[in-house]
């Protein structure tokens, strides 16, 4: 976006329409669009998924946040069937991966085939391309496979593109790695390396619904009263939308303070708080700032707002923190979780506006 509001300093109020120039008016329009598409996908999933709003609030943010995105919890608690159906509603292309223990690298990027040419007659190595071409790439249980098979989304989820047989190929846009995992105390699975975890936007907890929701969940499934989900939006819809959110102005005072959040979780600088130097092990890095900006611009779209406040800030710090903090042995005998440490952050950090 060209201008900036006059007051875009001001982190939470909102800028009074007769600050708002002419570009200011044609983005609102844009976001404005955007954020009824949002309401529509929201109305269209529930027509399958049953509560769960704020998970699918935070997967939608974190896919027009052009982000990557971990769903942690038990299975039946319908991840799988959230991915498939935005999926569907957004029309994009879809493939799924069940992590196994035996799967392999090749299996998910593609392998180098020896092929006769019909032609020449002539054999070569052509490239097949493996499941992670496509838009969504749900990463079924990722965390049920070891470490090397991982690592092979490494450079698709940074780079958006893979390397095979010394050629690089591009994946096209959009690009989405949306995976699932159990819990780590769950027999059979493989905790993710911090370098993969680091690459999600986004680890969010998919916990059970409530007893009302598991009411209804039993009804529609068991009575045949699924609803279908009708298209939303496009590709080129998805790519415009991701747009909007780039364009998201943002003022210097809501990035120094989401740098302040970042900075503050690593135990060994002077300004971490008391509680962090006991109970962080391992805070995080730089890519933690630029989530929480990314992802703060994202809600504040969604939610028809040209500008990304504190209060987008503090409401994505969560999702964006969890993964990238270790808790250490102190904490985890005094019942610290991530979370836990991720809200009294939150409390200690001051707003300075």
């Amino acid at each position: 976006m060209d201008s900036q509001p006059a007051n875009a300093n001001v982190a939470t109020a909102t800028p009074p329409e007769a600050s708002m120039t002419q570009a200011d008016n044609q983005h609102q329009k844009r976001v404005d669009s955007l954020a009824q598409a949002f309401g529509v996908l929201k109305k269209e999933l529930g027509k399958v998924i049953v509560g769960q709003e704020d998970v699918v609030e935070e997967v939608l943010t974190a896919v027009f946040a052009r982000g990557h995105c971990l769903l942690e919890g038990a299975p039946g608690l319908a991840k799988t069937l959230l991915i498939s159906t935005l999926a569907k509603c957004m029309q994009l292309e879809f493939r799924r991966v069940q992590f196994t223990p035996d799967l392999m690298p090749s299996d998910i990027v593609g392998s180098e085939l020896l092929q006769d040419d019909p032609v020449t007659g002539k054999r070569m190595f052509q490239f097949q391309k493996g499941p992670i071409f496509t838009n969504i790439l749900l990463a079924d249980e990722i965390n049920r496979t070891p470490p090397k098979t991982q690592a092979a989304l490494l450079e698709a989820m940074q780079e958006k593109q893979i390397t095979a047989g010394g050629k690089n190929y591009k994946l096209d846009p959009p690009f989405f790695v949306l995976a699932t995992q159990n819990p780590v105390d769950q027999e059979g699975t493989y905790p993710l390396p911090e370098a993969q975890l680091d690459r999600f936007l986004y680890k969010i907890v998919v916990d059970y619904p409530t007893e009302d929701e598991e009411v209804q969940i039993v009804k529609k499934v068991t009575s045949d009263g699924m609803g279908t989900p009708e298209v939303v939006l496009t590709q080129e819809h998805v790519i415009a939308g991701q747009g909007i959110v780039k364009d998201i102005v943002v003022a210097d005072a809501v990035i120094e303070y989401a740098t302040r959040i970042a900075r503050a979780t690593r135990p060994k600088r002077e300004e971490a708080p008391d509680f962090i130097k006991e109970f962080i092990s391992w805070g995080a890095g730089p890519r933690a700032s630029l989530c929480l900006i990314q992802a703060a611009k994202a809600r504040a779209a969604l939610n028809g707002r040209y500008y990304a406040a504190v209060e987008d800030v503090q409401t994505v710090a969560l999702p964006v923190m969890r993964h990238r903090i270790i808790p250490n042995f102190t904490a985890q005998a005094e019942g610290y979780t991530s979370d836990d440490l991720v809200r009294k952050l939150l409390e200690a950090i001051p707003v300075e506006v």
